[in-house]
């Protein structure tokens, strides 16, 4: 599928340029074709709320298709805090590290369970520089939509292993437009929210643990989910599932249905042309917007995410508005983020809103 015949899936890009990804994504018409006819069912009382209830287990299958992992490796849950509590949960009390100005979700639960090193800043270097032999675990999230720094996942690997050390990677500002390997970065565990660029519903994420770390996950609420199927209702003893799908959440029915439809449109895009495509635009924006006097706020690695500092956050906001654009201009800075339906129009459209935003008064 080319960029082109992607973009032409999403309505609101007929009106809108959308640059906001970061936040949310515009709804894709596969996906809300879905909801519609669940709405419309659950409307007329036409439905079956077991097959309802079936979404998940059919979305921790395309999940685990899309990635290559097997899948009695993942827990389908229902955000990344959850999914990373549910690890803090799962392990001894030991060090974790994590990045001072990390995504409060890859940073509470382990604060809550765990004696957490914080690392001033969010750099690969730094994160490396904090690991030693008393470390149990190093907690990243590849991107945030913070800074759009890219960390590099395999030296942190690699330095992991030299201490002993676990890795937990949160995929939420990343799967979906870069490339990512389990095989080739062997994370102890990863997790996603689905909702931003993987083109989901809020409310539909999966936790990921490597094989021979599955056998140690234990359940943060267990419930009704956390035994083998077919699912009991009433009485009887906790006899946990073989597998991840112990940690299962009661799925939110709707959430996963729009998951499925979103995960179906996924598996059709090449990953390769995907990462090129987004890295390709963001690196142009950059050019564009250097030449504006518009720097990104870190030297280090980019992604697809292109965050700029400012001093005129407020009227590139308003002029962002005007053009009819969708990205965030809040306090120092101003974000956009690339995904596959965004093309040069785009870059334009940007250019000339950057550009009246420094002429506001």
């Amino acid at each position: 599928m080319t960029p082109a015949e992607f973009r032409a899936l999403f309505p609101a890009l007929r009106e809108l340029t959308w640059l906001d990804t970061p936040g949310a994504p515009p709804g894709a018409a596969p996906v809300i074709a879905a909801m519609r006819e669940t709405i419309d069912a659950w409307s007329s009382g036409r439905f079956a709320w077991q097959a309802w209830d079936g979404a998940a287990a059919q979305a921790r299958e395309l999940f685990a298709g899309l990635l290559g992992v097997p899948a009695g490796t993942v827990a389908t849950v229902s955000s990344l805090s959850e999914a990373a509590a549910t690890v803090a949960g799962s392990l001894p009390r030991g060090r974790v590290v994590v990045a001072e100005p990390e995504f409060r979700s890859n940073r509470f639960p382990w604060l809550a369970r765990h004696d957490v090193v914080s690392v001033p800043a969010r750099r690969t270097e730094d994160l490396i520089a904090a690991l030693d032999d008393d470390v149990a675990l190093l907690a990243v999230s590849e991107v945030t939509s913070r800074d759009g720094y890219r960390l590099d996942l395999a030296a942190l690997r690699a330095a992991t292993d030299r201490v002993g050390a676990r890795l937990f990677v949160n995929l939420t500002q990343s799967l979906g437009v870069l490339r990512f390997d389990p095989a080739v970065v062997r994370p102890d565990y990863f997790a996603v929210h689905g909702y931003k660029w993987l083109l989901c519903p809020r409310g539909a994420a999966w936790l990921v643990a490597r094989p021979d770390r599955v056998d140690e996950l234990r359940p943060l609420a267990p419930g009704w989910k956390s035994t083998a199927a077919p699912h009991g209702y009433f009485g009887g003893a906790l006899d946990l599932a073989p597998d991840a799908g112990r940690c299962d959440a009661s799925p939110a029915w709707f959430s996963w249905i729009g998951a499925c439809a979103a995960l179906r449109l996924l598996a059709a895009l090449d990953p390769a042309a995907v990462e090129r495509h987004v890295l390709g635009l963001a690196a142009r924006l950059t050019s564009e917007a250097e030449a504006l006097g518009l720097r990104p706020v870190h030297d280090g690695p980019q992604s697809h995410i292109v965050v700029l500092r400012t001093d005129h956050a407020d009227r590139i906001a308003q002029a962002l508005a005007a053009h009819g654009i969708r990205a965030t201009a809040l306090g120092d800075r101003v974000r956009f983020g690339f995904h596959y339906f965004n093309d040069d129009t785009d870059i334009a459209a940007v250019t000339r809103a950057l550009a009246a935003g420094g002429e506001l008064t």
